[in-house]
Formats: C-alpha cells, structure tokens, sequence
C-alpha cells in the first residue's frame, strides 16, 4: 500500500472511530440547502510524506493533480485573490462579483516587507533566503494575518509553511487551522509538495520531507458515507513525479511543468457535497 493512502485510511479510520462531533454547537458551515453542516473531528493530527520515497497523491480515489497544482500557483506564483485568474471553479463561492476573495491568500503572499537586504514580498523572501542563506531557521511564510481577516472572505486554512534545508534536502512544515479530509486533504498534500519541490530545484536541493500538522481534521456529516467506501478500496503503486528540471526560476513554472508517470487510480463517481 502507498503511503499516502495508508496515511489517508489510517487518519479517517482514527477520526471515526476517535473522533468528537460538534452537534452540540452552532456551527457555522451550511449545505446547499441551509441544513447546519456537522463535523466529527480529531484535534492535532501530524503526517509526514517522504518525498523521496514516493509522491503522495492518493490512489483510493482520483486527485485532481492538474487543478491542485493551478490553484497553488495561483496563490504563491501570481500571488492572486481574484478567481478569473483560476482555471477551476473552487473557490466560486467565496468570491464577489468582481471575482475576489477579500485579502486573504495570495493577497498575503504578495505584499511587500522591508528587510536589511530590500523589499520583498513572503515569497521571494523565502527564495532569496534558501539560496543565500540556507541554514536560517527564519525562512517561513504566515498569511493569517489579523489585521486583514475582516476583509477575507474566508479566512486561511494552511496559512503557514515552515522551510529548512538539512544538508541537501529542503524540508518543510505545512501548518493547517482546519482541514476537510475528503475534499481538501490529499489535494493539499499534493499541492505542498510540488511547492517543496520548485523550490528544492530553483535552489539547488532535493525535496525531503513534507510534514503536514492539521489543527482541526474533520468528516462532515454527510461526508461519511463517502470515506467509508474510499477507504475499502484497493491501493496501488504511487506514480513518479517528473518535472521539467530545465527551469531554474521560481516563476517560469508551469501546470504543464508536472507530469505523473503511471498515475492509476481507483474510479470515483460520486459528487462531493461542499459545505459552504
């Protein structure tokens, strides 16, 4: 069994069997049709992903590799808030008519910072530290920022990555507030790791380990069902990640920079419901 999907069985199995539901409270998510949405959860989950044993997208079911890593680089390459630079529909309904989310993640990365060194926004600052100054324990990015949360239109699940080079290898810790195992799970997984790899390549490292820290891991209610077929599935071998290694520039990345080798998945027909 992959390790992804040993990791994905494993954390739902323990959030079912372990978990505590919210039924108690007023939450805040709604389905499409008002109902409250509930969640059974478990507080402070930690994976690790070797990515130089495998990459870890999910085979159980199909992640949608090329959508994931679209909505990454529109957060941390065009540092964008607005959904009509998206070429998917997830994040249609936490946008304006004008197409905006309010201040909250690309946004965040992209506003510029005075150091010693200049002016950098979040993200080049991590690239400028990683290739000049390796051994910092400073090099990390934060975009829950407080003072803007009343202009998010959602405020930041993963709002945090932690980077650090141990000898050749570039480690990084993925800090998530809240996660939806069935929608969002392995799909930031994905997205954390080809990040960890771009910026292994325009450095000159080799992408390590993917430690992913969840606050809050939950099933929705109606959720349920859905994971407990997911994880009776078969598992099969992870595909191999090849990338176009001819790219030294964080920015000259593409979608079509990724390639899954031998990708095979499991068939998945089921729409998920989103909790809005």
């Amino acid at each position: 069994m992959n390790l992804a999907d040993k990791i994905f069985i494993d954390n739902c199995k323990d959030i079912l069997q372990n978990g505590v539901w919210d039924k108690d409270y007023n939450v805040r998510p709604r389905w499409e049709d008002g109902t409250p949405a509930y969640t059974i959860k478990k507080f402070g989950i930690i994976n690790r992903y070797d990515l130089t044993e495998s990459f870890p997208i999910l085979t159980l079911r199909k992640t949608n590799f090329k959508a994931a890593v679209d909505e990454m680089l529109w957060i941390w390459q065009k540092k964008s808030n607005n959904v009509n630079d998206l070429n998917s529909h997830i994040w249609d309904s936490w946008a304006d008519e004008t197409g905006s989310i309010g201040k909250a993640y690309g946004y965040q990365l992209g506003q510029k910072h005075k150091y010693k060194e200049g002016e950098f926004d979040q993200v080049d600052r991590v690239i400028y530290d990683l290739k000049n100054n390796p051994a910092s324990r400073r090099i990390l990015t934060n975009i829950y920022n407080f003072d803007d949360l009343h202009e998010m239109h959602l405020y930041p699940c993963a709002y945090s990555m932690t980077f650090n080079v141990s000898g050749n290898k570039l480690n990084a810790i993925l800090n998530q507030r809240s996660q939806d195992m069935l929608a969002a799970n392995n799909w930031n997984v994905v997205q954390y790791s080809i990040l960890i790899h771009m910026m292994a390549q325009i450095s000159g490292l080799e992408a390590g380990e993917l430690v992913h820290v969840i606050s809050d891991a939950h099933i929705y209610d109606r959720h349920i069902p859905i994971i407990e077929e997911v994880i009776t599935k078969e598992s099969h071998d992870s595909p191999k990640l090849d990338i176009d290694n001819s790219i030294t520039d964080f920015y000259d990345f593409t979608v079509d920079s990724f390639k899954l080798i031998d990708y095979k998945y499991n068939q998945f027909k089921v729409k998920v419901p989103i909790a809005v």
